[in-house]
């Protein structure tokens, strides 16, 4: 070994730390490890905290807005209560059809214009290009009067609320007429 080598390895082995600084750099470590756990005890706990409290949160929103939509429904139904008076008073009178008919077509607009004052709408079919969306297909009539596609009766209305589709209208839909037909006619 070289003289130079020698004095490199010196060097090396004095470079080494002694016992006493290794002590202090364990003791150290161990004092940060004990912080850091500490630490993320705190932060478990606040997250647990955190959770628990979203979870209680929701659980009111989700009253709250059961609470709306009951008293929404409630105010909706005591509305009809004097549509459903009205409805028991034509039942029980004795009264000749023309005037049933009258007591029900009063009902009747009572009825539409609480349905109408709260949002419905009907969704207007006749004459119009069939629309998968709000209505729906009872059958097919071949026709010339009208458009291919296009509805020519309405077999029970439709309504929306909004802008979303409560009750499709059934509607009949114009086809024409097939090639057949024409031939064994003539």
């Amino acid at each position: 070994m070289t003289p130079k080598k020698k004095e490199e390895k010196e060097k090396e082995t004095s470079q080494e730390p002694s016992m006493e600084e290794l002590k202090e750099k364990l003791a150290k470590t161990e004092k940060d490890l004990e912080e850091a756990e500490r630490k993320a005890d705190r932060y478990f706990n606040q997250l647990r905290y955190s959770k628990a409290d979203l979870q209680n949160i929701q659980k009111q929103n989700q009253r709250r807005i059961q609470e709306i939509i009951e008293r929404a429904n409630g105010q909706l139904l005591e509305q009809l209560l004097p549509i459903l008076d009205e409805l028991y008073i034509i039942k029980n009178t004795d009264t000749s059809k023309e005037k049933l008919q009258e007591g029900l077509s009063i009902v009747h607009k009572k009825l539409e214009k609480l349905m109408f004052s709260n949002g419905i709408e009907p969704i207007h079919a006749s004459g119009e290009p069939f629309d998968p969306f709000k209505h729906e297909a009872l059958m097919e009539v071949e026709t010339e009067e009208y458009p291919e596609g296009w509805v020519i009766d309405e077999v029970r209305g439709g309504y929306m609320y909004k802008d979303r589709v409560l009750r499709p209208s059934v509607v009949k839909v114009a086809c024409s007429p097939s090639k057949e037909v024409e031939n064994q006619d003539e």
